[in-house]
């Protein structure tokens, strides 16, 4: 007996074969055979459908938009590193410590 290849499924196909699962219409040998794939495998996408679902109609508190970023301070900060940089340089370039003190 060959193995058959390993197959990618769509999340839009995986979510079809939960919902059928989670209606009860058919069984889960007839929805496997309809879908070719394994009962197992139908069963773990309608636990992962039914855990998730809450999440859907936003039982928690909403998701947070970035935070906000206050840009002068950022450049204000950037300004201040450069010039420590820039003083560490000259004064290593000085000491012999840094052989490229020139930019």
């Amino acid at each position: 007996m060959t193995r058959r290849p390993r197959r990618n499924h769509s999340p839009a196909f995986k979510a079809k074969v939960a919902l059928a699962a989670i209606r009860g219409e058919k069984t889960l040998a007839e929805l496997a055979e309809q879908f070719d794939v394994h009962p197992n495998q139908i069963t773990q996408w309608r636990t992962q459908l039914l855990e998730g679902a809450s999440g859907v109609f936003g039982a928690g508190a909403p998701a947070e938009a970035a935070p906000v970023v206050d840009v002068k301070s950022l450049h204000a900060k950037i300004g201040e590193l450069t010039l420590e940089n820039d003083f560490l340089s000259g004064a290593l370039g000085k000491a012999g410590l840094l052989p490229s003190a020139r930019r």
